[in-house]
């Protein structure tokens, strides 16, 4: 009997990220040319890998906290014969001094850069600080894509509020105030977002219709439910953008 559920194995991006959006974003940041990669919140690190191996001689690091997405992105550079241009690390990006670069990565990952809440405008003026005059930052972030209702914001994540997220336009607005100028704002379309809750959840759901009467059974089942409920919530409400980011030089 399979020990335990497994984890995250169908996703290849931990965020709602088709291939064709994200060939179209490497090949942006690639076009630039960049001699160094910085990816915040790294996790198991497929854009990074991705950009790597579209930018021969680039060299990249990836943070995370997480050492279990860590030692699959490892794993993954191994298979793809990057290991000797990137460097994974453990531990938190707060203050980080592991910049500046080209090219910086922050998918989903704001909050690992500011302690403030909601935590965007102080991670922008991170990034600013971490990337070289000439240089892209990618931001993937949330926005609300209309005002929540306190019914979707009750069934979310703990403590959700409507103060957790910006609407478009202001989030660009804060990137602006920043110091940045947007290149290309795009934002994840419905089936990438369903694309990406549904194989979050799916082997485990597999698993678990499996191994009904497994000691981890009751928990995988609570937590998966809960997950789709939260989402359920804020299917349509939440969504997610992808902002290239071009920093105002001195």
């Amino acid at each position: 009997m399979t020990e335990s559920p497994p984890r995250l194995g169908r996703l290849v991006f931990h965020g709602p990220l088709s291939e064709a959006r994200a060939d179209r974003m490497v090949g942006r940041l690639a076009a630039t040319r960049p001699r160094s990669v910085l990816d915040i919140g790294c996790g198991w690190a497929e854009l990074l890998l991705r950009v790597l191996d579209a930018v021969p001689g680039a060299q990249g690091t990836g943070i995370d906290v997480n050492g279990e997405d860590l030692a699959r992105a490892r794993r993954n550079a191994e298979a793809r014969g990057l290991s000797d241009r990137v460097e994974f690390v453990e531990e938190s990006a707060l203050g980080t001094r592991r910049g500046p670069a080209d090219v910086v990565l922050c998918l989903g990952a704001s909050q690992a850069l500011s302690t403030a809440e909601p935590s965007t405008a102080g991670a922008l003026r991170e990034l600013r600080r971490l990337v070289t005059d000439g240089g892209r930052v990618l931001l993937g972030e949330g926005f609300w894509e209309r005002a929540p209702t306190e019914a979707e914001l009750s069934g979310m994540w703990p403590g959700a509020g409507a103060g957790d997220h910006h609407d478009l336009a202001t989030l660009l607005d804060l990137a602006v105030e920043a110091r940045f100028r947007p290149e290309w704002t795009e934002t994840a379309g419905p089936q990438e977002w369903e694309e990406f809750e549904s194989a979050y959840q799916a082997d485990a759901e597999v698993w678990l219709a499996r191994h009904p009467g497994h000691p981890l059974a009751a928990e995988t089942r609570e937590r998966l439910d809960r997950h789709r409920a939260q989402w359920m919530s804020y299917r349509g409400v939440l969504g997610l953008a992808y902002l290239t980011l071009v920093p105002v030089t001195h």
